[in-house]
């Protein structure tokens, strides 16, 4: 176990413009199985690939063999919101610039290359939240921060307005303490959610979460949900919007991650008239393109029908 390495890692993700960045060891992340209490309960709908990848998710060595330690770091991407026009529709926060998997997996590569350089024979694995990492619960685990009620990992300087990045790697790195959880009492995120689907502090039901029905869901939204999806066009910021430790929020300094001009807040009725080209054209190099034109359509009928209904 070097410190030195530790010291090393941080610049390298100071350099690269992380807000934080902290150290765990390479064990098991999920001694009770609350990711396979999870996955029974069907709260992760039609994700079938969190269920494949359950036991790699659980066991980082099952990814990176000689795995010693993890790297967590924390991206910051919050922005202010523009002016908003009548009668549009929302975008959530992250997805309003550049689509952070590109942004913040260069940049991981990057630092990992250096930290293979380190040591001969070193080895790392990087990932972004498509990977099949538990990235919340390793950002709890290496003290990053604490996860909410609302599921998300929050930190006192930053609230939840942040991207998580990890790396596994065969580097001996001296691990970091965890972090109480600030959450006291509060229960501002649960009782903000419109469709109530946190089901326990922490446990989000994405059967009923506007975020998956607006990105993942393929097929119809169903009416419990879409009755109370209001102007939501892709994913859903209430959660976190309500949270009083995002009042400290500060803007990102990361330029990819600001918000591009006229992207925030679109208007369901032009999004109607748009054909798939058109779509692509809009939000290309955005995580907006997940949901695809079929499902921003979808989206921007029942963000109408709720416009309408006010």
């Amino acid at each position: 176990m070097n410190p030195i390495w530790n010291d090393k890692i941080r610049q390298l993700a100071a350099n690269e413009g992380f807000n934080a960045c902290h150290f765990a060891i390479a064990d098991t992340i999920d001694p009770d199985d609350k990711l396979g209490q999870w996955l029974h309960a069907g709260y992760h709908a039609d994700m079938d690939w969190m269920e494949t990848t359950k036991s790699i998710r659980q066991d980082p060595k099952l990814k990176l063999p000689e795995a010693q330690s993890v790297v967590v770091l924390a991206l910051n991407y919050y922005a202010e919101d523009p002016e908003r026009p009548q009668k549009s529709g929302i975008i959530a926060r992250y997805a309003r610039g550049k689509d952070y998997h590109k942004v913040i997996k260069k940049k991981l590569i990057r630092i990992a290359r250096e930290m293979d350089a380190m040591h001969d024979q070193a080895k790392s694995y990087v990932a972004v939240d498509s990977g099949p990492v538990m990235e919340r619960s390793w950002a709890e685990r290496s003290g990053l921060g604490w996860i909410g009620k609302n599921s998300l990992v929050l930190r006192q300087d930053l609230g939840s307005w942040f991207f998580l990045g990890v790396i596994l790697t065969t580097l001996k790195l001296q691990p970091d303490s965890p972090v109480a959880n600030h959450c006291g009492t509060c229960r501002a995120c649960i009782e903000a959610c419109p469709t109530d689907a946190f089901v326990a502090d922490g446990v989000l039901d994405a059967n009923k979460c506007i975020s998956y029905q607006t990105i993942e869901n393929r097929n119809s939204v169903p009416d419990t949900v879409a009755n109370n999806m209001g102007d939501w066009l892709f994913g859903c910021d209430i959660c976190q919007e309500v949270c009083p430790w995002n009042r400290f929020a500060k803007t990102t300094e990361e330029k990819a991650l600001l918000p591009r001009p006229g992207l925030a807040f679109p208007i369901p009725d032009e999004m109607l008239e748009q054909d798939e080209a058109a779509f692509n054209q809009q939000f290309a190099g955005t995580p907006v393109r997940r949901t695809r034109h079929a499902g921003m359509q979808r989206n921007a009928r029942i963000a109408l029908k709720n416009q309408q209904k006010d």
